[in-house]
């Protein structure tokens, strides 16, 4: 009797949102809370959270150049504070009362991140609108161990002439490429990260950039059939 006469209440309330439990038919029915997802600003007992990006000294120029585009997109459309702090040489990342979503902070630390290892604001962008890039970085000397000019020539087959061969493996593998010194960074999907390394990685040992070229060739259109 107490389940129909609150089924009957429900009923004459209308189906309105504010109900905040599901009523089940039948007896020994079991009433089903129903929770709405909590804001950010509600997480954590209500204190903000924080990330912090180191800034390096080569990147000092480019951040202040390029400030303002960095802050429109993560202020107004993540909703997520920013600040530069000077003293410390780092930018500054805080959630607000307003963040639609607490992912939203480290996708904004992912992109600030990107910039700081070289990508372009137009190609860092895209870790706010997609879910699935990732940057990978590692270093010439985990592949290989050289010294003096066999790593110079390394570095000159990673590029080729004029970075023929970096935009090569960037336009067929959908990924962004920054070798900086001996460190190389790759921004772009799970699997595309790993076609674009294995293309790297085998120039580094030694192999001519035309092989590499047919072998990615022959991934690309594997790739492009199965998606």
């Amino acid at each position: 009797m107490e389940v129909e006469r609150a089924a009957t209440a429900a009923a004459a309330g209308g189906s309105s949102a504010e109900m905040a439990v599901d009523h089940a038919a039948g007896p020994g029915a079991v009433e089903k809370p129903r929770f709405d997802a909590l804001m950010p600003s509600e997480m954590s007992g209500g204190r903000p959270q924080f990330r912090k990006v180191p800034v390096p000294q080569h990147r000092f120029a480019p951040l202040k150049r390029c400030w303002m585009e960095i802050y429109t997109p993560v202020y107004e459309h993540m909703k997520v504070d920013i600040r530069m702090n000077i003293k410390a040489r780092r930018v500054e990342l805080k959630t607000r009362k307003d963040t639609p979503d607490v992912s939203n902070l480290q996708k904004c630390a992912d992109f600030v991140h990107a910039f700081m290892l070289g990508f372009d604001i137009a190609d860092a962008v895209a870790l706010l609108r997609l879910d699935d890039l990732y940057v990978d970085s590692f270093e010439i000397k985990d592949v290989k161990t050289l010294r003096g000019e066999h790593l110079s020539r390394a570095i000159g087959r990673l590029s080729g002439k004029g970075g023929k061969t970096k935009y090569a493996i960037e336009n067929s593998t959908r990924t962004r490429i920054v070798i900086a010194d001996t460190k190389i960074h790759i921004l772009g999907s799970f699997v595309n990260i790993k076609v674009a390394r294995d293309s790297l990685c085998s120039l580094i040992l030694g192999s001519p950039a035309g092989k590499v070229y047919s072998k990615l060739r022959a991934v690309s259109a594997r790739l492009a059939e199965r998606y």
